[in-house]
């Protein structure tokens, strides 16, 4: 599935959790904010747990109940795993909603370390199959980023071109802030 080219206006979801308790099984509110390019166009809302195995078919149903989808040419993840370790089968999710996703990192991961924290949770090695399945770390500019249903190539040239300001696609960093005032009635730093 081919990304549209420039000048053709990109539309994506970026989808962040917000600030979580630290217990097991808690409750973590996922956020997604859909921008056209750069603009703000919408926002989906879901919830997941936890350390769970619940993040993948939580975004699944988020996205395809909503208005969005149908528009939708890219799916973006912050990270491969919300609420602490609740990983995304990165290619079950492109699968399902037959769109192109990546997992957008800020700096390429230390794989190891997640992987020694996976390895104390129950199910370590269900965890670690789908951390695995996600694939290759790429780098393009500022980004690292796993991507599946598109090219490596044309996943960092929608990052490029989904990005105002910063390093962070606009809509990553619209659900980055967004997650926090849900949370602490405020929008915090490091978006």
């Amino acid at each position: 599935m081919p990304l549209p080219r420039a000048p053709r206006v990109l539309r994506a979801v970026g989808l962040d959790d917000a600030p979580f308790p630290r217990r097991r099984g808690a409750i973590v509110p996922i956020v997604g904010v859909v921008c056209a390019g750069t603009r703000f166009e919408g926002m989906v809302y879901g919830r997941a747990h936890k350390d769970g195995f619940d993040a993948t078919d939580v975004v699944v149903a988020m996205l395809a109940r909503s208005k969005f989808l149908p528009q939708l040419h890219l799916v973006l993840l912050d990270g491969v795993a919300f609420g602490g370790l609740n990983v995304v089968d990165l290619p079950e999710l492109a699968r399902r909603l037959s769109k192109p996703c990546a997992s957008v990192m800020r700096r390429a991961p230390d794989l190891a370390a997640m992987e020694r924290a996976i390895e104390k949770l129950p199910s370590a090695a269900r965890r670690l199959a789908i951390l695995r399945r996600a694939g290759e770390i790429h780098a393009s500019g500022p980004f690292h980023f796993q991507a599946h249903g598109a090219e490596p190539a044309e996943i960092a040239d929608a990052l490029a071109r989904l990005t105002d300001v910063g390093n962070v696609p606009e809509a990553l960093r619209l659900a980055h802030l967004v997650g926090g005032a849900i949370v602490h009635g405020e929008s915090g730093r490091g978006a």
